[in-house]
């Protein structure tokens, strides 16, 4: 189970830091990636973070303001984003993947487990 946390209302500019945490899963087994989904829009893909050599995948949209990073020793995964802008609003979730290539990282169907998404609300 992936539990997602750290959204919140910010003022565009700001910074937040979400965290994925797993249980009963231990992340280092998986390749971890961010999506998120705005009311009346497809979930899309935000970040990858690959299970074996720290290699990071990002959308052109977030490219340069966030960053995708992990922690094993806390079994947790984690997205600072920064310089965030009310398009950034959405439903954020994080999710896992056991056997993803590099072709699909931003592909949600190539995820196997879901976490249940955090609020991120930027105002402007």
């Amino acid at each position: 189970q992936l539990q997602a946390s750290g959204g919140g209302l910010v003022q565009a500019g700001s910074s937040l830091r979400l965290s994925c945490t797993a249980s009963g899963r231990t992340v280092s087994q998986y390749h971890m990636g961010w999506f998120r989904q705005a009311p009346g829009k497809e979930r899309e893909f935000v970040a990858n973070i690959k299970r074996t050599g720290g290699y990071t995948y990002y959308a052109d949209s977030v490219k340069g303001r966030f960053t995708i990073s992990r922690d094993n020793t806390k079994n947790t995964v984690y997205l600072q984003m920064s310089s965030l802008k009310p398009e950034d609003t959405a439903l954020y979730y994080c999710a896992a993947s056991a056997g993803l290539i590099t072709s699909s990282v931003r592909q949600k169907n190539a995820y196997d487990y879901w976490g249940q998404g955090t609020q991120v609300t930027v105002s402007s």
